[in-house]
């Protein structure tokens, strides 16, 4: 089984740093909650209040889909794009031998 790490860089669009800040807060506790999900972080830039970062980690990737078909994801999807600029990744371990 491979470990899937979704990251996502988010710069809030300006005058919406709260709503931002609302959305992924409210996210946290039923992303946490989902079945195959490791971890599901916020980080917020210390210099820039408008710069977080998502940082999940799922058992594999059909946890990652299972995440996406969430009504609290599609919410999301719906939202973001109006809130942030947006840059994902997801990304599987390299062996390092």
């Amino acid at each position: 089984m491979t470990h899937v790490k979704v990251t996502a860089a988010l710069t809030a669009r300006p005058g919406h740093v709260e709503e931002l800040a609302s959305l992924l807060l409210g996210m946290a506790p039923l992303c946490r909650a989902e079945a195959g999900t490791l971890r599901w972080d916020i980080w917020q830039d210390h210099a820039r209040s408008d710069y977080y970062v998502l940082d999940a980690l799922y058992v594999d990737y059909a946890a990652v889909a299972a995440h996406r078909e969430t009504a609290h994801y599609k919410d999301y999807l719906v939202r973001i794009g109006d809130l942030a600029e947006l840059t994902t990744m997801v990304l599987v371990p390299v062996s390092v031998e």
